[in-house]
């Protein structure tokens, strides 16, 4: 008999909580990060419980969190195969996808206003990454940080110990005179993104500065291509990494520039 009447006080405590209390809740906050999208809305929206709304229409996810009805997106999954009725376009160089949040009763009658809460995240596709590539003495790691909707907090340019670019080198590294002309393996990587978006090196460049556009400098990839023999482009737009080589080197009758900062230009495509 133990069950029954836990089972009778459930019963009773849920009607006696009612229905919530309604609320005029014309905003809704979206967060949008590089893999996943979270949105809420303030709780009991014109009346409506968390689990007569739905996101697109469709899932019925959402979950109470501090005062709000909380639903995610837990991946940008692959187009054509959209989370929850997501929806996604493309208009360079941004990727927008949309969605929304819907009152859906069943009952024979409605007695709250319906509800549509739409929202949409965007995200840049192009990006300039840079780190201080290699110094006759020492070289210095400086990755730029990205922020809430961008996908450059992911990205990330890094050099490796041989062409199997299985091991990232630590910084600083040194070459040494004597190694001038020795190879270097770089490549820019993301990391937390859906598998659908792949990385393509546009353009890369070397320079004695950190400034991107230095009067001086030497291209090493333009368009997605070598600019010499010297350079190999090993993988581009195929994975989330793309990686190249090139020959080290060092810029002439610059004193007090030792420094060589590699800069590439990316942008993240769609599979």
């Amino acid at each position: 008999m133990v069950p029954v009447t836990i089972y009778l006080l459930v019963i009773l405590a849920q009607a006696l909580a009612g229905p919530c209390i309604p609320n005029k809740a014309d905003v809704i906050l979206v967060y949008c990060y590089p893999r996943t999208i979270i949105t809420k809305i303030p709780e009991c929206p014109y009346g409506w419980e968390v689990n007569q709304l739905a996101l697109g229409g469709i899932c019925y996810n959402g979950i109470h969190d501090s005062g709000y009805y909380q639903f995610t997106i837990p991946d940008l999954s692959p187009k054509n195969k959209s989370y929850c009725g997501t929806q996604s376009e493309f208009k360079n160089p941004v990727y927008h996808f949309y969605n929304s949040i819907v009152s859906n009763d069943t009952s024979v009658i409605v007695k709250s206003q319906p509800v549509n809460y739409s929202f949409t995240c965007t995200y840049n596709a192009n990006y300039l990454v840079n780190q201080a590539a290699f110094d006759q003495r020492v070289a210095t790691v400086h990755v730029k940080n990205g922020s809430s909707g961008s996908f450059e907090s992911q990205l990330s340019l890094n050099f490796y110990s041989n062409a199997k670019f299985s091991s990232i080198k630590e910084a600083p590294f040194v070459v040494e005179t004597s190694e001038i002309g020795s190879d270097i393996f770089a490549g820019v990587e993301a990391k937390g993104l859906s598998d659908r978006f792949k990385v393509v090196l546009n353009n890369c460049w070397a320079t004695p500065s950190s400034e991107y556009f230095y009067q001086i400098h030497w291209p090493l990839i333009t368009k997605g291509c070598a600019t010499d023999n010297s350079i190999l482009v090993h993988e581009n737009g195929k994975t989330s990494r793309a990686t190249f080589q090139f020959n080290a080197f060092r810029f002439q009758n610059i004193p007090k520039l030792s420094k060589v900062w590699l800069h590439c230009e990316t942008h993240v495509c769609d599979s």
